[in-house]
């Protein structure tokens, strides 16, 4: 097995943190090796150390003979001229520029591209010309489904070796053999894949949490003794005792995620009549209809995904929903207590010299409140994040920063388009579980399987002639249609617009053929479920902490309550996925 480069006791500081030391792991012909880490850990960094464009301040890289590095960075720069010679001549060249959606622009100028359109064709780039080590960052960053499921194909069958940093946690998960996960420092190397590494990560946390409490209580034991003390002594060791407290005192480094994000307060209330699109379509300048015949009704707890190849208007859609177009026809009117947030694919302009908590607090309100801190908290701004300036931020972290400040405004109705790039994998979860109680609608443009799976109840595509269709299946049909190469059931699906919400507006919404998908159907059930648990076990709590037997009466009459609805939920998941079963 040959060697491809071997990182001995690697150290890589910043001005406030040290961003890992003592790092160390080889890469040899058939690894396949995943990077982890909140945003601001390293991982771009080691990227372009393990490629050989960056050297680290100490520590040994050696490198394979003649090995040949393919290196994606995750702001590719390209050379000057056009798309075709900058990836290169040959059939693997065009098929690989086809399969990334930009074979229709081999002749046009590299400055012309937008930085989605550059991120591929320098993917392009990479896969066309022969290495033994693939470097890639963020590679499916602006890839449609059918781009991203040929991509994972092509690194499956590529026989050297492998680096990513990647946020599609499928993608991961299927092609990885090893993860290196960045931590505050270190550095933690796992066997196997995505799920693999979850499993191992929870364990290291349940070992720390036994140990360090095994740690306070051996110091307590300590401190008893030394302050007691023997009876013969005229003076106690100070020093000892003084040491003592410190260890009990002292706080061991908390998990990554120590808090949920689990609400937002504050949140003005929706009214029934949200956003409704009808006969809806658009056109830039003079050119063709991007978008026509778009029927949509958006309901108060909406949880819309759209999908759809690059370019097909997904983004315009989403424009047009928040107010920032106009329809070339149609109409689009929106309820009045509707209050859009909305996280592009570019981010809004932040002031480097801002620190993060003024930008977080806003013109209206004083820097520093509680409820602004435990939302820093919950998005993973701690210690000395907080004060921080902006331009010291790594640029993970600015857009981390960024979806923060769209969750700070309090909306009502949140408009994500593409939130997996540039996220790390613990802000995607975060974010997951936030919405997964959020109160208020949700349309969300993603290519992630998996972000799409857990955030969203109902999928809408947007074909090649600008219809919008619901997509029978979900994202289990759309991924079906789209590896078997066959869209044409997008484009032929006539519009579908939602009902408006009412009291069972949180159910899924039936399919073109008036059948509701049973995978939905057995996701939606899985999430209540665990919705109602957290309720029955807070009531538990409360019970628990009940200080008079009027409290305790109440608590348990609401525990009754609640145990008869979350059964009722448990039964319904059970019978759906007997259903599941016997149909697999």
């Amino acid at each position: 097995m040959a060697l491809l480069a071997d990182l001995q006791q690697v150290l890589v500081r910043r001005i406030d943190r040290v961003l890992f030391e003592g790092l160390s792991f080889t890469v040899s012909d058939g690894d396949r090796i995943g990077i982890v880490g909140v945003n601001g850990t390293g991982k771009s960094t080691l990227l372009r150390i393990v490629a050989g464009v960056e050297s680290p301040e100490e520590g040994e890289v050696r490198r394979g003979r003649g090995s040949r590095v393919g290196f994606l960075e995750q702001v590719p720069e390209l050379p000057p001229g056009t798309v075709g010679g900058a990836v290169g001549e040959g059939w693997e060249a065009e098929a690989a520029l086809e399969r990334l959606g930009m074979g229709s622009a081999v002749d046009a100028d590299v400055k012309s591209l937008s930085g989605g359109q550059a991120k591929r064709v320098a993917l392009a780039r990479v896969l066309a010309h022969p290495s033994e080590l693939l470097v890639l960052d963020e590679p499916t960053n602006h890839l449609d489904l059918g781009a991203v499921a040929w991509l994972e194909q092509r690194l499956l069958s590529f026989r050297g070796g492998l680096v990513l940093v990647t946020h599609d946690r499928h993608l991961l998960d299927r092609l990885t053999t090893r993860i290196l996960e960045l931590d505050r420092g270190r550095a933690y190397m796992h066997e196997g894949g995505y799920a693999s590494y979850l499993e191992a990560k929870a364990a290291r946390e349940d070992v720390a949490a036994s140990a360090e409490s095994t740690r306070r209580n051996l110091a307590r034991r300590e401190l008893a003794w030394l302050r007691r003390g023997a009876k013969a002594r005229s003076r106690k060791p100070q020093a000892r005792i003084d040491a003592a407290v410190r260890l009990i005192e002292g706080t061991p480094a908390p998990a990554v995620r120590s808090a949920e994000l689990s609400g937002v307060a504050d949140v003005p209330r929706l009214g029934d009549h949200v956003i409704e699109c009808v006969g809806v379509g658009f056109c830039y300048e003079e050119g063709p209809m991007v978008l026509a015949g778009v029927d949509l009704v958006l309901g108060r707890r909406e949880r819309l995904g759209i999908v759809g190849a690059n370019g097909s208007g997904k983004s315009t859609l989403v424009d047009l929903l928040a107010g920032r177009r106009r329809p070339t026809v149609g109409s689009i009117t929106v309820g009045p207590t509707v209050v859009v947030g909305y996280y592009d694919q570019l981010g809004v302009k932040l002031d480097l010299q801002a620190r993060v908590q003024e930008l977080v607090a806003g013109p209206h309100r004083s820097a520093g409140s509680l409820a602004d801190i435990e939302l820093m908290k919950r998005f993973l701004f701690t210690d000395e994040l907080p004060f921080a300036r902006v331009g010291t931020l790594s640029g993970g972290e600015r857009r981390r920063l960024q979806l923060l400040l769209v969750i700070a405004a309090r909306p009502n109705v949140l408009l994500l388009d593409e939130p997996t790039n540039d996220l790390d994998l613990d802000t995607l979860r975060i974010l997951e579980d936030f919405l997964e109680d959020w109160p208020g609608a949700l349309v969300v443009v993603s290519h992630d399987r998996t972000f799409l799976e857990r955030a969203t109840d109902r999928l809408v595509a947007v074909g090649a002639n600008g219809a919008v269709a619901e997509v029978p299946g979900g994202v289990t049909g759309w991924i079906a249609d789209v590896e078997a190469g066959d869209r044409r059931r997008v484009g032929s699906l006539p519009s579908l617009a939602s009902k408006k919400s009412n009291a069972t507006a949180n159910r899924r919404r039936p399919t073109a053929n008036g059948q509701v998908a049973l995978g939905q159907l057995l996701r939606q059930a899985e999430k209540t479920v665990a919705r109602l648990q957290r309720q029955r076990d807070k009531v538990t709590e409360e019970l628990t902490a009940a200080q008079d037997h009027l409290e305790m009466n109440r608590f348990g009459a609401e525990l009754a309550a609640a145990q008869a609805v979350l059964d009722e939920a448990e039964e319904r998941w059970l019978t759906l996925a007997e259903e599941a079963e016997s149909r697999g």
